[in-house]
């Protein structure tokens, strides 16, 4: 009963909520999370198209990391039968889709907002507000709510039934890579933006689906094919055929991992145009690091038998299965001329495949047995979808029906994609290279594309432990054991001998559980792996890092965490200490380990010199093409020109310091070649020694300095 008691609860608070007067929001209007490894943004209309005019964008996972978007584009639509409209008129079928076309024609937004637990951290690198770009994520502050946000979409629609989509998002560390998504459907009559009640009429067989395709993933794209972006090379698995026989049952950390929930999720699968194996998207041309190790889908967790009967119905979704991403019914102007569409929309969103484009066949075996090639299944070049539809209901004015749902991404950490990618990319050059290749779960083979694919695999179970945890979060009514909050302010300092760190108390370090902070550290770029560096107990507030090194960049977050006393019964996760969001905390500026500035025009260093390409990796870490000017006056113009004498780039030193970076990159972002370079240095300020007030250079002075490119 408490999870039926939850669900009731939720539907009671969403009403109480709900605006007392209702206001039109535009249809581009979003609300994007961004506090777990999964992030991603949300529409207004109630629906969401990933396309920003320059890529496909959203679902990104790992979120640390650039390119990892998964999203194209979820196709929704609605229907009912036996429909009588405001005028009189008679329905067969009345059905839409869910776009930013039919805003303000077939259906109404009147709410998005975020809400948050807490106010989101300040992160501030040399002054610098880092967080301020993402001020207007959230809306309001709710302290009393479970999930870290709680993004709420209301929209009426011209059938006079009203969808509110809440979606629920975590930062607890076992729990971040999925959302959770509660859709009630109520009957109130509404047919605009306004509060006034047009209908009064039972919705009959209603029916409500989804066409979803992800591009698994947009680096992927890089390895696998362009069209991968928009996931032409996607199939789908199923999983949950059997879920009417294991319902009662209850996932445990014994067994963590189970294929009776229901779900779809998609894969990279293979391109015609690719001479290799393309499973994983290895990067053939570089390390052979795996590019494409997402698996993302839908996990199907509550819906509700009817109005009367909120427990849970196993024989839904009514279809669960795949369907051709460019093939359904256009509906166009939605009118009484378009009955016939709308029949067929009708048609599809009971589980009829439109033009027979579809199907519940798991592509697992189509993969291995048959056809490689995901599209040629359909010949439709946009793809497969994830499939999924909900009812018939009947609906009488004022009732609801609720189901909920989980969507997830996840995969080969980056860590693995590395040693599994390179080391298949070495035998792939090598054809006298038999391995032998060890196996997930012990084993061996001589086929680096066997090793390579078993080990891809992998991110199957991966997405069915994430969307088991989901369920187990819904089971316990979403009551998991939490982490403490992050401190409210981080601040990180380059300084002249050490990067400070410092940070305000969190908001947790009065709980009796509360154990510390921890700083994690990356070198040469934001993207990488983070290690940990300094562990502290409640009290303390700073950390100076002396182990920085002069040149490099660096990259950290912060975290609190407790001694895993809230977290022992392994009910809804592992047990054990838990740890605030890193994304709270994440730096995306460097700092960096600053000297003073050169005493002398005389001291100018430049490092490395020569350059030499071929020791990029025992130069700066991460940053390949970088080259540091040190030593130099604390205000200066560096002019830096080729032998001959062209000027290819100005940079003008401002902070104070005596070193400063280059990226290698002329003024017009072309990379320069080998050749001998020369760098002019010229004081814009007289400057005095900080100490004994001793002039040290005139505005005026200048130096000129020659180093080597080799590439």
């Amino acid at each position: 009963m408490k999870r039926i008691t939850g669900y009731l609860l939720i539907i009671l608070i969403l009403f109480v909520h709900m605006p007392e007067s209702a206001a039109q929001v535009e249809s581009s209007d979003t609300r994007y999370v961004r506090i777990g490894y999964l992030q991603s943004h949300f529409t207004a209309y109630g629906s969401e198209r990933a396309w920003n005019n320059s890529y496909y964008e959203g679902l990104r996972w790992p979120a640390d990391y650039p390119y990892t978007d998964n999203a194209v584009i979820k196709r929704a639509w609605v229907a009912c039968k036996n429909f009588k409209d405001a005028s009189g008129n008679h329905w067969d079928y009345l059905g839409f889709p869910f776009t930013a076309g039919q805003v303000g024609e077939t259906v109404f937004p009147v709410e998005l907002k975020q809400t948050a637990r807490f106010e989101p951290p300040v992160v501030l690198v040399d002054g610098t507000n880092i967080t301020a770009p993402y001020a207007g994520d959230v809306d309001e502050i709710d302290p009393d709510q479970i999930p870290d946000r709680i993004v709420t979409n209301i929209v009426n629609t011209s059938m006079g039934l009203t969808i509110n989509r809440t979606i629920y998002a975590f930062s607890q560390q076992y729990h971040d890579s999925y959302f959770i998504k509660i859709f009630t459907l109520t009957n109130t009559g509404n047919i605009d933006y306004d509060d006034d009640i047009e209908l009064n009429n039972t919705l009959e067989g209603i029916r409500i689906g989804w066409g979803i395709r992800y591009s698994v993933s947009r680096e992927g794209s890089f390895a696998i094919g362009s069209h991968q972006s928009w996931g032409k090379y996607s199939w789908v698995s199923i999983r949950g055929e059997d879920y009417p026989q294991h319902a009662d049952e209850k996932i445990t950390e014994d067994n963590p991992i189970v294929d009776w929930i229901r779900c779809c999720f998609q894969w990279a699968g293979q391109s015609e145009f690719n001479t290799f194996d393309n499973i994983g998207g290895p990067d053939v041309t570089g390390t052979g690091r795996l590019r494409a190790p997402q698996h993302a889908g839908i996990a199907i967790l509550h819906v509700d038998k009817s109005a009367d009967d909120n427990s849970d119905d196993p024989q839904q979704p009514s279809t669960l299965g795949w369907h051709a991403g460019d093939t359904y019914p256009s509906i166009g102007v939605v009118s009484l001329s378009a009955m016939g569409a709308m029949s067929r929309l009708y048609d599809m969103v009971s589980g009829i495949p439109y033009q027979g484009a579809g199907g519940t066949d798991d592509f697992w075996e189509s993969y291995h047995e048959s056809n490689p090639v995901p599209y040629t299944v359909h010949n439709d070049g946009g793809g497969t979808n994830v499939w999924i539809n909900y009812g018939p209901w009947d609906l009488e004015p004022g009732e609801s029906v609720t189901f909920v749902e989980a969507e997830a991404v996840n995969g080969l950490d980056r860590e693995m994609c590395e040693q599994i990618g390179v080391r298949w990319k070495q035998a792939h050059d090598d054809d006298n290279d038999k391995g032998p290749f060890e196996l997930p779960g012990g084993g061996t083979t001589t086929e680096e594309d066997e090793y390579k694919n078993a080990w891809f695999y992998t991110g199957r179970d991966s997405i069915l432990q994430v969307f088991g945890r989901a369920k187990r979060n819904v089971d316990a009514d979403y009551q998991i054991p939490q982490p403490p909050q992050p401190p409210t302010v981080f601040e990180v300092n380059s300084g002249g001998d050490r990067i400070n760190l410092s940070w305000s108390p969190s908001p947790s370090e009065d709980g009796p559980d509360f154990a510390g902070y921890k700083v994690f550290r990356a070198i040469g770029r934001k993207d990488t792996t983070y290690d940990e560096i300094y562990a502290c107990g409640p009290g303390v507030t700073s950390f100076d890092d002396l182990t920085a090194v002069r040149g490099f960049s660096y990259y950290y977050y912060l975290v609190a965490f407790n001694d895993g006393s809230n977290n022992t019964s392994g009910d809804t996760n592992p047990t054990g200490p838990l740890y605030s969001g890193r994304f709270y905390t994440q730096t995306t500026e460097p700092a960096y380990l600053r000297r003073r500035a050169g005493t002398s025009l005389d001291a100018i260093r430049v490092v490395p010199n020569p350059y030499n390409i071929k020791a990029k990796d025992l130069q700066y870490t991460g940053e390949p093409d970088k080259i540091m000017f040190l030593n130099i006056p604390a205000y200066c113009t560096i002019r830096i020109y080729t032998e001959r004498g062209d000027l290819i780039q100005t940079i003008e030193h401002t902070d104070g310091s005596g070193d400063e970076a280059w990226n290698s990159v002329t003024s017009s972002r072309q990379v320069i070649v080998s050749g001998v370079y020369i760098a002019h240095f010229e004081v814009t300020e007289d400057f005095n020694d900080p100490d004994s007030g001793e002039l040290l250079y005139r505005k005026g002075d200048t130096a000129f300095r020659k180093f080597i490119i080799i590439r």
